[in-house]
């Protein structure tokens, strides 16, 4: 691409073209740039600062552990959705602190689990009963989600957990009909999380709800986990609104706050590097197909849905520009990445840059089609290039069978 674009997501280049970063990758890879992480964890740092609260990484969002030594420096832990996410994070991140949060906890994994977990939060009371005794007696904290059925954002009920038919969390109804001293006693804390890439005035929203619905049970905890989907170190996210917020929580209930975001530490700190193989036409489409897949290498833009930024391209219908659509090479009929608009018609080879690509991307990818994994690539602070793995035929093959 020949224009510098400068937005945040690209502005880390310095001023450079994607060729003089990366022109000497092979395509496709993914490239982590330190220096971003750096910048997302010392915004995170200030914030602990400021309020007292705990930040965690939600490794469900960002789990290159590579970059756990790095990260450990600014943050007071990891969250862990299971068991695996848990070892990971007491493995990587030696000497923080281990929250694990799981719709349902296996009887046969359980026992595991309490050797890597701090802090363990429970998604029904069922569960709260049955594991509770146990992780107590280990010394773990314990917690249980709530659901203050309060939605805060629209068009992507996949990922409300306050819907209707939402599964997670406990409704003030069932904490009435199922909720014994026994169990309550049990508790250390609540968790919350109902926000997804939103900004403080939700949180404010939802902070009030929880304290409707749960106000005669806060006074008994000893923290309030208000979980993930917290943006704050998106440009125009409110900090000074999520710090008054955090500060009014932890003074009024005498809890210890924590924030468990996966997307902030991460935000616009990736890249996926690709090359166009083809060219092709339907109608009046022009239709370019890349080396990198939606449904493989960014499947978030298939599930969300949305269109990841591209270097030296916009999103949106630009007067002048020409538009190509951007499509993966399997068989899948809608691996499309999306229309965007080009100064200059694209050519067979160009290589094009996609941004924000360390969240959701190499955590979720897969090999289908037999697609190749995308190597990983780290940008250390002082720009240089290391490759951190050699996928190959061998990764794609171990998931499938025996030999």
């Amino acid at each position: 691409m020949k224009k510098v674009d400068t937005s945040p997501v690209f502005g880390q280049l310095a001023g450079k073209l994607p060729e003089e970063v990366f022109g000497g990758l092979p395509t496709p890879c993914y490239i982590i740039d330190e220096a971003k992480l750096v910048a997302n964890g010392e915004c995170l740092q200030r914030v602990m600062e400021h309020t007292g609260c705990k930040i965690l990484l939600a490794q469900k969002a960002f789990s290159n552990y590579d970059f756990y030594p790095l990260l450990s420096e600014y943050l007071a832990g990891t969250e862990a959705s299971g068991l695996f996410e848990a070892r990971l994070g007491a493995e990587k991140m030696p000497g923080k602190e281990v929250h694990v949060f799981c719709g349902a906890y296996r009887e046969d994994e359980f026992r595991e689990l309490l050797d890597y977990a701090d802090h363990i939060v429970f998604n029904s009371i069922g569960q709260l009963k049955k594991f509770g005794p146990r992780a107590k007696e280990c010394g773990k904290s314990i917690g249980i989600r709530v659901n203050p059925q309060c939605s805060t954002q629209e068009g992507h009920e996949i990922y409300d957990p306050c819907s209707s038919t939402s599964r997670l969390g406990v409704t003030r109804e069932i904490w009435e009909k199922q909720m014994t001293e026994e169990a309550l006693a049990l508790l250390d804390g609540l968790h919350f999380h109902t926000l997804c890439e939103q900004n403080a005035d939700a949180l404010a929203v939802t902070i009030a709800a929880v304290e409707e619905q749960f106000a005669d049970v806060l006074p008994r905890m000893k923290w309030l986990n208000m979980g993930g989907g917290h943006h704050i170190t998106r440009e125009d996210y409110d900090i000074p609104l999520l710090e008054k917020l955090v500060v009014e929580v932890r003074d009024k209930w005498k809890v210890q706050v924590y924030l468990e975001p996966g997307e902030a530490v991460a935000l616009n700190a990736g890249y996926l590097a690709s090359q166009v193989l083809d060219l092709v036409r339907n109608q009046e489409h022009q239709i370019a197909i890349l080396d990198v897949s939606a449904a493989c290498h960014m499947p978030d833009v298939i599930e969300m849905p949305y269109m990841p930024p591209l270097y030296g391209a916009a999103r949106e219908e630009t007067p002048g520009k020409t538009p190509f659509y951007l499509a993966g090479p399997t068989c899948l009929a809608g691996d499309v990445i999306g229309r965007y608009y080009f100064e200059e018609a694209l050519q067979i080879g160009d290589r094009l840059l996609f941004g924000d690509m360390a969240i959701y991307s190499t955590c979720k990818n897969n090999t289908f089609n037999g697609m190749p994994l995308p190597n990983l690539w780290r940008r250390t602070i002082e720009g240089k290039l290391e490759q951190l793995t050699d996928f190959g035929y061998d990764d794609f093959k171990m998931r499938l069978g025996s030999k």
